[in-house]
């Protein structure tokens, strides 16, 4: 059986925190271990982030919605906007970043891609109908007898 959930939010700082805090909240009840949630909140943040930042970057911000669907061993959260689409619509690479210049020379962002890769097993985008459409796939082991899925 699948339990799935879903939130929406206008694409705000403040208010992505709380939509990322429905989705960890709702995760952390559905038994999944603390430290995977933890993994799936930092991969969860930085792409909600990115739209924030990226998508409704010159633009009225619109609305971000997120989709959880989770599955026996496998959860799938999908991330939905209207913003900018990437450029070639494909994502960034998510190379890491070269750590070993001066400190004064290192970048201050370009981390959250290779976040989000090294986290989740499976990274999908896809621009359909003027809209962005980013998909997160991490393996999951629910651990509360009560939340078997």
């Amino acid at each position: 059986m699948v339990k799935t959930f879903a939130c929406s939010f206008t694409a705000t700082n403040l208010n992505a925190r709380s939509g990322i805090s429905s989705v960890v909240d709702q995760l952390r009840s559905l038994g999944i271990p603390d430290a995977r949630v933890d993994e799936v909140q930092i991969a969860l943040t930085e792409a909600v982030n990115n739209v924030v930042e990226h998508a409704y970057e010159s633009a009225h911000p619109g609305d971000v919605r997120i989709r959880a669907e989770l599955y026996p061993e496998r959860l799938w959260i999908s991330i939905q906007d209207a913003g900018v689409p990437f450029a070639k619509g494909e994502l960034p690479e998510g190379k890491p970043a070269d750590i070993s210049v001066p400190v004064e020379s290192m970048p201050e962002g370009g981390f959250g891609w290779f976040l989000i890769r090294e986290l989740a097993s499976q990274v999908q985008y896809e621009r359909s109908e003027g809209n962005n459409n980013l998909s997160l796939c991490f393996e999951i082991k629910v651990t509360s007898p009560s939340a078997k899925v």
